[in-house]
């Protein structure tokens, strides 16, 4: 195996960012939370300009996740949609937190949002589209 796919296949393991394209990936693992929650792991599209998470509600409901509220969201091109919202535990690049998860449509890129990336103390650096992690949270 060479030593550049030997890289990319440590980082792969160890949930690290993945580029396609210009696009920023990272692998990420839904669990549904409370007792007997089930898990879904997917490539997810760090997206810097949503505020929350969303993955196909098929997946959601398939796993446990129940809907607990409902918000009208902005998407890219303008256009208001009303979406479904849970709550799950995220993990990825070895951290762990939970937040709010949209049920979005079943053939949807899941995308994980800033609030995530945030309450874990991990940005995008916009010149080389790579996850940072801060040296700590910011308190103030």
């Amino acid at each position: 195996m060479e030593k550049s796919t030997a890289m990319l296949a440590w980082g792969i393991a160890r949930g690290y960012t993945l580029m396609a394209m210009g696009l920023t990936h990272v692998t990420v693992t839904l669990t549904a939370l409370g007792p007997g929650g089930g898990s879904y792991q997917a490539d997810f599209l760090v997206d810097t300009g949503a505020t929350d998470s969303l993955a196909p509600a098929a997946e959601l409901r398939k796993i446990g996740v129940q809907p607990v509220g409902k918000m009208v969201y902005e998407l890219a091109d303008g256009t208001l949609h009303e979406y479904e919202f849970g709550l799950a535990q995220f993990e990825f690049m070895g951290e762990i937190t939970a937040g709010r998860v949209i049920f979005g449509p079943d053939d949807a890129e899941p995308i994980l949002g800033v609030t995530v990336l945030e309450s874990v103390g991990i940005t995008i650096d916009p010149a080389t589209r790579t996850l940072k992690r801060l040296p700590a949270i910011p308190l103030k």
